[in-house]
């Protein structure tokens, strides 16, 4: 399916966020208590969860862990500028051609892989980011609650949650959408410039304090409207123009507070580049793109670097299956001596296609010391060992993981695949529960979990540990039947 249904419902929630009756033109407001009563953080957080749930379960969620963690590195690093330091951030990517990023409640911040390409640097990626953070921190969409009334917020919540969901009909989706709501969201649209000027002024700060090129967000604004200008229609601008709108009014804002401000040149970092590099290479045909990296090789073009375009043409050859030549640049990319963890993991992807998977364990075991917290590398390593059949010391690596990072679902379902390839099918089933209770899917991880209770090769404490967690997961899907629902 193509994003733009998925974008749209998202948008939506969006538009009513960034709009409000109680902004005025010299600032908004202290939010006070009647907001943090009517519209908790912990209700906001359990409305962003709800619509995750549905992103993650769509092709367009981008499932990468090395594109996730450079997104998330980079928004935290600003996030840890703001004073609300209370407010957990999940940055996700979905693959999707168009220039957009969007806040949804509950510090969740999506970001199109087209947005991402057309960055002219990293400040202007991070210009966008510490803008979308300004607008969950200053708890846009408590405001708007707080005048609209939460029956509003949540009968549009949930018309944005039904629009996921009707994939099947896109067009009919949206049209159903707007019947008898799109004269009350245009009226909270024209209410939202003073929230986006708020958004500008606080994302200032941010780029600023976490020490980026704040000037790039002024050029980053000022590129997308005069791509906007090519076009006629509305419809045809950007659709971060249509969700934020820009003015004059906010370009010269923008331009007043950096005006006098010390010019800093700030240079991108190398997994800024190398992020992009991957995201042009997934693009189109692995044969388009070997050959679009190879002719920025031949014109010595290397727009990021050649560290960045050795890489990209290195897993476009991967794509297209040519392991050779693929081998031969991850060999000119250590002659260039950079240093990355996404390297690591290239060299490793090369190796185990070549058969070597021993040698691919080898290097990982090597990455993962000096990256301990790269998941990519983690993962990289369980499967890794698993292909050179010594499941011992994957599940061993596998188990020692979890202990710090609990919370992963993917290694979870690594670890079921490892206790798989082991025969130990009571632990098999309880790790794949695990995943899916992380996941949400409460339902497929009483499955497992009952399958788990069926196994014969467990003891008595394995199987008490498995009869609790059931009752854990059984209540949990009780409770959560109890809770009012978002229509």
């Amino acid at each position: 399916m193509k994003l733009n249904p998925l974008s749209r419902a998202l948008i939506l929630v969006l538009g009513v966020v960034t709009a409000s009756p109680l902004s005025v033109a010299q600032g908004l407001p202290d939010l006070g208590e009647a907001a943090q009563t009517d519209f908790s953080p912990a209700m906001e957080r359990r409305i962003g969860e709800s619509i995750m749930l549905e992103i993650r379960a769509d092709p367009v969620y981008l499932d990468d862990p090395e594109v996730i963690s450079y997104l998330n590195r980079l928004g935290n690093r600003l996030a840890a500028q703001s004073q609300d330091s209370r407010q957990v951030f999940e940055f996700f990517v979905l693959r999707d051609p168009t220039l957009n990023a969007f806040a949804m409640p509950g510090g969740f911040i999506g970001v199109h892989t087209g947005l991402i390409m057309t960055a002219a640097s990293e400040s202007e990626l991070a210009s966008v980011l510490a803008h979308e953070i300004s607008h969950v921190t200053q708890r846009h969409l408590a405001r708007l609650i707080n005048k609209a009334g939460q029956g509003q917020i949540t009968s549009l919540v949930g018309l944005a949650i039904a629009i996921l969901a009707a994939r099947s009909s896109p067009d009919l989706a949206m049209g159903a959408a707007m019947v008898g709501q799109g004269a009350a969201i245009q009226n909270q649209l024209n209410y939202s410039r003073d929230f986006e000027r708020e958004a500008d002024r606080i994302g200032l700060e941010l780029l600023e304090r976490s020490e980026f090129d704040i000037r790039d967000m002024s050029a980053f604004f000022e590129r997308l409207q005069k791509y906007s200008r090519l076009y006629e229609t509305k419809n045809s601008a950007p659709g971060y123009l249509r969700t934020h709108p820009l003015t004059t009014e906010r370009l010269a804002d923008m331009g007043n507070r950096i005006q006098g401000r010390p010019y800093k040149q700030v240079p991108d970092s190398l997994e800024f580049q190398l992020v992009r590099a991957k995201l042009r290479a997934q693009e189109g045909s692995p044969r388009d793109a070997v050959t679009e990296f190879e002719a920025r090789l031949l014109d010595r073009n290397f727009a990021g670097g050649e560290t960045a375009t050795r890489y990209g043409l290195a897993l476009a050859l991967l794509r297209d299956g040519r392991l050779a030549a693929a081998e031969k640049e991850v060999r000119q990319l250590r002659h260039l001596k950079a240093v990355s963890s996404m390297i690591e993991t290239l060299d490793a992807r090369v190796r185990l296609k070549l058969g070597d998977a021993a040698g691919a364990a080898t290097l990982l075991q090597g990455a993962q010391k000096r990256f301990p917290q790269e998941r990519a590398i983690a993962y990289g390593l369980v499967e890794s060992l698993l292909e050179a059949r010594v499941p011992d010391e994957a599940i061993k690596f596998a188990e020692d993981d979890l202990l710090s990072y609990p919370s992963d679902p993917k290694m979870h379902f690594l670890e079921a695949k490892t206790y798989a390839m082991l025969g130990r099918r009571l632990q098999q089933h309880r790790a794949q529960a695990e995943a899916y209770a992380l996941l949400g899917q409460l339902p497929e991880a009483v499955v497992q979990l009952e399958l788990a209770q069926k196994s014969a090769d467990g003891n008595f404490y394995e199987y008490s540990q498995v009869d609790s967690r059931l009752r854990e997961i059984k209540k949990r899907i009780v409770d959560e039947s109890k809770l009012p629902k978002l229509k």
